[in-house]
Formats: structure tokens, sequence, C-alpha cells
């Protein structure tokens, strides 16, 4: 009678390592780049051109357009990293990115409610110069913290840290110091998270385009 040799079960499981590669991760190098356009440009543009003696003149629009365009492209880029994260995830993961998402449509709604209510209570209109940018980067800075946080993504948390801290302390001075902070330190911030978001994705075993 013949025994047959036993024979190692077939390995099902799957590394840590692989499965981050395949889903999961979120690649922020665009969108970053693109919000930081936004920050040197578009507050760049302002800080430049604002304040008692203002450094160039440019048409009052420019700043505002260069600030669209960046924050749009960033928008964009975001989304189709989050969408591509989302491939091969489980519903538990899908349904946290979901929410994650919406909470941008609601915080950017809180923001314009706070703001348009402030500035007509007060009669101040003038006020929204100085808020809008200010609390977009508060609002932007706090929704990284809570992605940080679901995702464990330390530099993405990091970098929320420093925008709602900045974007804050920007509140105590006035124009044109207020958007030189911004673009200093905001767009300094995302410069750097560009870099480092690729030694990220190397270690946590991403594949890189």
């Amino acid at each position: 009678m013949t025994v047959a040799a036993p024979t190692a079960p077939i390995a099902t499981t799957t590394t840590t390592t692989d499965v981050t590669a395949q889903t999961g991760e979120v690649d922020n190098r665009a969108a970053y780049v693109s919000f930081g356009f936004a920050y040197v440009f578009g507050h760049g543009t302002s800080a430049l051109s604002q304040g008692a003696d203002p450094l160039l003149g440019m048409p009052g629009w420019l700043p505002s357009v260069l600030l669209g365009i960046g924050l749009a492209a960033g928008t964009v880029h975001a989304t189709i990293a989050a969408v591509r994260a989302q491939r091969g995830a489980d519903a538990s993961d899908l349904r946290s990115s979901r929410l994650l998402g919406l909470s941008w449509v609601i915080g950017f709604a809180a923001l314009f409610l706070a703001i348009t209510g402030l500035t007509a209570t007060l009669d101040m209109p003038e006020l929204q110069t100085t808020l809008w940018p200010t609390g977009a980067g508060l609002v932007v800075g706090l929704l990284y913290l809570g992605e940080g946080a679901a995702r464990r993504n330390v530099l993405h948390y990091s970098l929320g840290t420093w925008l709602a801290l900045t974007s804050t302390l920007a509140l105590f001075l006035d124009a044109p110091g207020l958007f030189w902070v911004l673009t200093i330190a905001g767009g300094g911030g995302y410069a750097a998270a560009a870099v480092l978001e690729r030694r990220r994705l190397v270690a946590a075993g991403h594949a890189l385009d």
C-alpha cells in the first residue's frame, strides 16, 4: 500500500504590501501640485497686487481666475485618485470613502453659510475677501485631518494640521500679509507634501506611474 506524501497547502493569503498596492492607497501627488499652484499663483498674485502700496498692478480678476484654475484641477485629480483607490475595496471601505467625499460638500456648504450670514449680519461684505481664503484653508485642513486619520496617512494628516493652523494664523494680519502667509505657508506645505508623497507610496508598496 502506497502512502501519498503530504503536500503543503497552497497559500491563499496576500501580504499587507500587496493589498496596499492594489487597493486603499490614494496617490495625492497631482492633487497636491494643483492645489499648490492655486496657493502660489492665486494667493501670490493677491499678495503682490493688494495693500496700500502694491508691488504690482494687475487686473482684479486675475488672482481669482488663477486660484479657481488650481482648485478645480486639484479637485479633479483628487477625485480621480480616490476613485482609483476604491477599485477592489470592500463595502466598508467604499462606504468610508463616500462619506469622506460627502464631507467636502458639507464642509464648504457650511463655510458658505457661515461667511454669508456673518457678513450680512455685520453688514461688512468686505470681510469676505479675508474670510474666504482663510476659511477655505481651515476647512480643507480639517478635512485632511479626517481623511488622514481614516486612511492612516500621516503625511495627509500632517498637511491638514499645517493648513488649518497657518490659515487661521493668517487672520491676525491684514492684506497683503494675510495672502503672503497663505502663499508661502500653504504653497510650501503642498510642495513639500508632493515631494514626500512619492516616498510614502514607495514605502507602502504602491505602484507608481
